[in-house]
C-alpha cells in the first residue's frame, strides 16, 4: 500500500498543480480583459480541462486519506461490525460507479481517437488528449480504490478489525482533532526550524 500511497500523492500534486495553473491562467485573462480590451482565448477551456483532470488525479489522495465527504450521523451509533460492512458497501459502490464512468470515458476517448475529434474553440485542442489525462486518472483511482478494498479484505480476514475500520472508515471527530494538532505541530517546528 505503501506504493499506491505514492502514486496517489503524485496524483493529487499532479491534479492541483493543474488547478493552479488555471486559477493563474483565467486571472490573467481577467486582467488582460479588463486593462487591455484583449484576451488569451480558450482560458476557459483549458480551465475545464484542468479541473476535470485534477479532480480524476486527486480522486485516489482523498479516499487514502479519507477525504470524501461522508454523512455520518446514524453511521457513528452503529456497532463497529455493521459500521465496516457498511464501509466494504459504500466502497464497492463507490468503485462501481467510477468503474463504469472509466468504462463509458473510454469509449468516449477511443470515438475521439477514430474520429479526430477537436474542440470547437480557437484552439482546435485534439480532445483525445485531455480525454486520455482525464481517463487515466479515473483508471488510476478505480485501480487504488479496487487495491485499498482487497487491503482492508485481507486485513479483516486477519483478525484485524481496528486497521481494516483505519483503511476504509469514516474518520472520528478524534482522528480529526488529531491530525490537526500534528499539523500543526509540524508547521510550529518547521517555523523554528527556519528562524
Amino acid at each position: 500500500m505503501r506504493g499506491v500511497g505514492r502514486l496517489s500523492q503524485w496524483g493529487l500534486w499532479f491534479g492541483g498543480a493543474l488547478v493552479l495553473l488555471a486559477a493563474v491562467l483565467i486571472g490573467i485573462d481577467v486582467v488582460l480583459r479588463k486593462l487591455f480590451n484583449t484576451s488569451i482565448g480558450g482560458a476557459d477551456e483549458l480551465a475545464g480541462y484542468a479541473l476535470a483532470i485534477g479532480t480524476a488525479w486527486s480522486l485516489a489522495a482523498a479516499l487514502l486519506n479519507r477525504a470524501h465527504i461522508r454523512i455520518d450521523s446514524l453511521y457513528v451509533l452503529l456497532p463497529t461490525r455493521l459500521r465496516l460492512v457498511l464501509d466494504f458497501a459504500g466502497l464497492a459502490l463507490f468503485i462501481s460507479f467510477f468503474g463504469l464512468v472509466a468504462w463509458h470515458g473510454s469509449g468516449m476517448v477511443m470515438q475521439s481517437w477514430a474520429s479526430g475529434s477537436r474542440s470547437q474553440s480557437a484552439l482546435q485542442t485534439p480532445t483525445v488528449i485531455p480525454q486520455s489525462i482525464w481517463m487515466l486518472g479515473l483508471a488510476v483511482f478505480v485501480v487504488i480504490g479496487a487495491l485499498l478494498f482487497l487491503h482492508a479484505l485481507l486485513l479483516l480476514t486477519r483478525g484485524r478489525v481496528a486497521d481494516a475500520t483505519a483503511a476504509i472508515g469514516t474518520r472520528s471527530a478524534q482522528e480529526e482533532v488529531a491530525t490537526e494538532i500534528r499539523d500543526l505541530e509540524d508547521r510550529r517546528a518547521r517555523e523554528a526550524n527556519a528562524s
